[in-house]
């Protein structure tokens, strides 16, 4: 029961780490992100924080939930901390535009599930 309890917990914070995202980038243009470092910074955090929490997530979840791209939000994660100096602005705006989005409402889901499970648990007691 350790992990999934841990993979709630981890889901919340991708939640969390989306908001702030959300956050910094909305009503902003990605020219405004390119040229505002404390944005770009903040911006580029969270979507560190993202990946290194599914990074943690157990594998008999992602495998449970093969229809989130999950080795290629990790890997956004690694070239963000790794090769920083490299870091394209258009991608990580679409990554912004059309990627959060969607992951968002997967990890929602994802979440609704946890709360579902606990439910019917407590109802067995």
């Amino acid at each position: 029961m350790r992990e999934p309890a841990r993979d709630k917990n981890r889901l919340e914070h991708i939640l969390q780490a989306i908001s702030k995202v959300e956050e910094y980038t909305n009503s902003k243009t990605k020219e405004y992100l390119a040229n505002n470092s404390l944005y770009l910074h903040a911006t580029a955090y969270n979507i560190q924080i993202i990946g290194e929490a599914i990074y943690k997530l157990s594998k008999e979840f992602k495998d449970t939930h093969s229809e989130t791209p999950w080795r290629i939000i990790e890997k956004m994660r690694h070239i963000l901390v790794h090769d920083y100096f490299s870091v394209d602005i258009e991608i990580m705006w679409l990554v912004i535009q059309d990627d959060i989005p969607i992951l968002k409402q997967q990890i929602a889901q994802y979440l609704s599930e946890f709360v579902a499970y606990e439910k019917s648990e407590k109802e067995k007691e």
